[in-house]
């Protein structure tokens, strides 16, 4: 597992880069998030070719570093190694966390989606796991229909289960997120809050002013 903590603070408000779900200019988008003070890009594209998704993650990762923020890949650790990204995670399709862990060596981050307790215990029996993203909490259109939803009572439980940091998300915004650290979260990861945002700087300023954090 990675070797300090000192990475969950720049998660507290973790972006879900998702350029389906972005009103407008993806890297304009990312920047504005940025500057607001977001330091934690997760960059999930599941639906574009290896030799794309390389370049975006390059592209990413330079813009990350630019801000002292976070790059998190999803699924592919490929990816990840070969643009140094900062970790990976992991779905219920992606490779097992003890290979993913092989794969990235002991220093990077290795996250894991969890939905309810069973799936909590058996990502932490796995010992390869630095973070859970405990989801969905509310409701919200990527899950509809897919897996129950959590609740602040569900995401209580699993905060309570987990060894590791839990970050909640699923159809949160500037009013519920206190709600979810009050429940134990010590974070919260969105897409549409600030992807889908008219100004996106001032959506993710408005999510780490209800978070109690601001701009660096």
């Amino acid at each position: 597992m990675a070797q300090t903590l000192r990475w969950v603070n720049k998660m507290r408000c973790t972006l879900i880069a998702d350029r389906g779900q972005c009103a407008g200019d993806f890297d304009t988008t990312l920047e504005a998030a940025l500057r607001a003070g977001v330091r934690a890009v997760h960059l999930r594209e599941k639906q574009i070719a290896t030799r794309e998704l390389y370049e975006l993650a390059a592209r990413t990762r330079v813009l990350t570093r630019r801000y002292g923020a976070l790059l998190i890949l999803n699924d592919r650790s490929d990816i990840a190694r070969a643009v140094g990204a900062d970790g990976v995670h992991l779905g219920w399709q992606s490779l097992p966390p003890q290979i993913a862990r092989r794969l990235m060596g002991p220093k990077a981050l290795i996250g894991k989606s969890v939905h309810n307790l069973d799936e909590t215990r058996e990502a932490l029996e796995s010992g390869c796991v630095d973070y859970l993203f405990a989801s969905p909490v509310f409701e919200t259109p990527s899950k509809t229909g897919l897996v129950p939803t959590l609740g602040l009572e569900g995401l209580a439980a699993i905060c309570r289960k987990a060894n590791v940091p839990v970050i909640a998300l699923g159809g949160i915004d500037r009013m519920t997120a206190p709600s979810v650290v009050a429940a134990g979260a010590a974070g919260l990861a969105v897409i549409r809050a600030i992807m889908a945002a008219a100004d996106p700087q001032q959506a993710a300023a408005d999510l780490l002013a209800a978070l109690g954090t601001g701009a660096p």
